[in-house]
């Protein structure tokens, strides 16, 4: 499907992520094959692209820009961004603010995606921090949970901000309709919280938000609130956390299955549904996370993303895209300019 009269245009960091560019020509390749109405841009070295591209078939709606430098995983954001202004990064970026693509997938150094999204594309006019906005799936439904770690330092008025944004994306997206809003604590009682809780509860308290008080870390995954807000050092901890957890969940359960011939048993009777679960708890399943409060439509996917992770986030990207988030942001910034 096209948006308006056009396609949707997508530029792909194709260098960045722990098993780019295989994994993330793979992923392109998926999407471009499933995802009607869409283009898609590789951005990176010509010579690797242009031999990856050969050698898996891939359709005629891909094509190659140019990017000779490749920003590291390991590398100093900041530095990198400004340094290598010819990665694949920053040449994506520019697509976007050249309108010549509607948006960007990057499963490169975070830092350095976030950095050049800041500099080159720019904050949306009434956002004074960026945020970025992750799905985490629980058994119940989807949970918007931000900032995962763009904004590490945080004052009340940006958690307020990181709501309102999260508010814009879960309607526009999901299409869910006054969702819920809880901010994340080490206590659902009214004075829990450091100081920037206490602040940014007031500010949510107060405004016509559906917000719900504060939630702990357990209350995310038990679905307690649609949207959880908190500053990107929490959020980036508490998201590892999960992962860890639900790694090991997976990996403890599939060895005590191999431990004897009556645990084999159970757990062919277990499968079907282990299967099932695994699917719905499985990050790669909903692509890449959203930069949210930046010009543009940004996906940032996980760094260990592989094929399928990239043609969800692909395809999240288009959505995103299709739905206007970001007009829907700024409308929703607008609004309470006026009311103020």
């Amino acid at each position: 499907m096209a948006f308006g009269d056009k396609m949707v245009r997508i530029a792909v960091d194709a260098m960045g992520g722990d098993y780019a560019p295989e994994e993330i020509v793979k992923g392109a390749i998926l999407a471009a094959k499933e995802e009607t109405g869409v283009e898609l841009t590789l951005v990176g070295r010509l010579d690797i692209l242009e031999d990856k591209l050969t050698g898996f078939d891939a359709p005629g709606n891909i094509t190659i820009e140019a990017a000779p430098e490749v920003i590291e995983m390991g590398e100093n954001p900041s530095w990198a961004v400004r340094a290598k202004k010819n990665s694949s990064i920053v040449v994506g970026m520019k697509l976007v603010q050249e309108k010549k693509g509607d948006a960007i997938v990057s499963a490169g150094n975070t830092g350095a995606v976030v950095g050049a999204a800041f500099l080159i594309l720019g904050r949306i006019k009434g956002i004074s921090k960026p945020a970025i906005a992750t799905i985490i799936p629980t058994p119940s439904k989807p949970v918007l949970l931000l900032d995962v770690g763009a904004t590490t330092d945080c004052k009340p008025q940006n958690i307020f901000q990181f709501a309102k944004m999260g508010q814009a994306y879960l309607t526009n997206v999901l299409r869910i309709e006054n969702p819920s809003i809880g901010i994340l604590s080490i206590g659902e009682e009214r004075g829990k919280g450091n100081e920037l809780v206490q602040e940014a509860y007031g500010l949510l308290e107060k405004s016509k938000l559906k917000f719900i008080g504060n939630v702990e870390g357990r209350d995310i995954l038990f679905g307690k609130a649609d949207i959880v807000v908190c500053d990107g050092f929490t959020g980036n901890v508490a998201l590892k956390l999960m992962e860890g957890m639900a790694e090991m969940f997976f990996s403890k359960v599939k060895s005590t299955i191999t431990e004897s011939f009556a645990s084999r048993l159970g757990g062919l009777l277990l499968a079907p549904g282990l299967k099932k679960l695994k699917r719905k708890l499985d990050y790669q399943e909903y692509g890449g996370a959203q930069l949210l409060g930046i010009n543009g439509v940004c996906i940032i996917s996980h760094g260990s993303s592989k094929a399928k992770a990239i043609k969800n986030s692909i395809r999240l990207a288009a959505d995103t895209v299709r739905k206007d988030v970001v007009l829907a942001i700024k409308e929703s910034i607008e609004n309470d300019r006026e009311r103020e």
